[in-house]
């Protein structure tokens, strides 16, 4: 972005959302461009070189990183994802295998936070480890902290994954499974540590409704105005995990994350379509009914290699509300010119396929 006078102008309106004419829209008449797994670290290079002999392509599907998500926010970016793994006992995940694998790697984790018990933060166990906020309890405090001083920030989503796969290779860590015991203290971490009055949660939407799908398709999402200074939590998961999350709690009931349940069920709302190009027609649809869509720009580095945006000019063109990028900045791992940014350089926008309220 050129930060002259007049755009910085403009970007200090669009964070403080103040005389801007769009925050008379719902939220679900926007688009918002964020990053994926946004807490991601490098891998440290010795372990690096060691993992890309034994195996090229997967390791370059993961070579990118990023800045902490305090960084990430006051660029202006609205969607953040952050993937945790269950650590009820703590410990579990406080010496990654990987530190073993190739020797002269930097100190791990000096401060001894992933000792203690709850949810840590990463990619993939024993491998890509390193995290800017190795716990998610530091996480939702970041979080707090920056929303605390950016009060009328535009509400920020937050796409999360519940990880315990298991390596097809024997000697990594293996993962604690995710249960709706296990899902209940991910709820409460998020009260704890961000405060519930920050989030929009699946009942404020379903309000007088049935069922949360319901109270989507009568367009019950809040306006822009009335979302400032507040979260929504999405969890992008399939069955059996996301059956976990929602037994007990039919339409979301008491939960605090909306899920990525097929339209046509009682917890549709917010749905994950990560292939633009292929699913613009679905997509489109599914906006125009009142769902709220995410999708990606780019993944596996390939976009960012090839300098290809058409995935993300598709993205646009679908009016999906929610775009997510490893790339708001250029790669430091490899040369592309390849960034991901609306017109002027922005995050935000009006969605294209609704016209502003007047």
């Amino acid at each position: 972005m050129k930060f002259t006078l007049g755009l910085l102008a403009i970007g200090l309106l669009a964070l403080s959302g103040s005389n801007n004419p769009g925050d008379n829209v719902p939220i679900n008449h926007i688009q918002v461009i964020g990053s994926h797994n946004s807490y991601k670290r490098a891998i440290d290079p010795k372990l690096f070189k060691m993992l890309q002999r034994a195996d090229s392509a997967a390791m370059s599907k993961i070579d990118y990183s990023h800045i902490s998500l305090t960084d990430q926010l006051n660029l202006g970016l609205l969607d953040l994802e952050i993937d945790v793994y269950a650590d009820t006992a703590g410990g579990k995940y406080a010496h990654p295998k990987g530190l073993d694998w190739a020797s002269g790697q930097p100190a791990y984790d000096a401060d001894g936070v992933m000792k203690q018990p709850g949810f840590k933060v990463f990619h993939i166990q024993d491998i890509d480890f390193r995290s800017n906020c190795p716990t998610f309890k530091g996480c939702l405090q970041e979080l707090k902290k920056w929303s605390e001083a950016h009060p009328d920030h535009k509400p920020i989503f937050i796409t999360m994954n519940a990880k315990d796969e298991v390596m097809k290779r024997p000697g990594f860590t293996v993962p604690d499974k995710f249960t709706s015991s296990i899902y209940d203290k991910l709820d409460k971490e998020i009260a704890d540590n961000l405060g519930l009055e920050r989030v929009i949660t699946p009942d404020k939407i379903r309000g007088k409704y049935n069922t949360l799908e319901e109270a989507v398709l009568h367009q019950n999402w809040p306006l822009l105005k009335q979302a400032k200074g507040k979260f929504i939590f999405l969890l992008d998961e399939t069955a059996p995990k996301l059956g976990e999350y929602i037994k007990g709690h039919p339409s979301l009931k008491g939960r605090v994350l909306f899920t990525n349940s097929e339209p046509g069920t009682p917890e549709a709302a917010i749905y994950v379509m990560n292939n633009a190009k292929k699913q613009m027609p679905q997509i489109t649809a599914l906006v125009k009914k009142g769902y709220i869509i995410r999708t990606r720009a780019d993944s596996d580095t390939q976009e960012a290699r090839a300098n290809d945006k058409s995935s993300f000019d598709a993205a646009m063109l679908s009016g999906a509300q929610i775009i997510s990028t490893d790339y708001y900045k250029k790669s430091e791992h490899f040369r592309s010119d390849y960034t991901i940014a609306f017109a002027g350089g922005e995050y935000f926008r009006l969605n294209p396929l609704f016209k502003p309220a007047k």
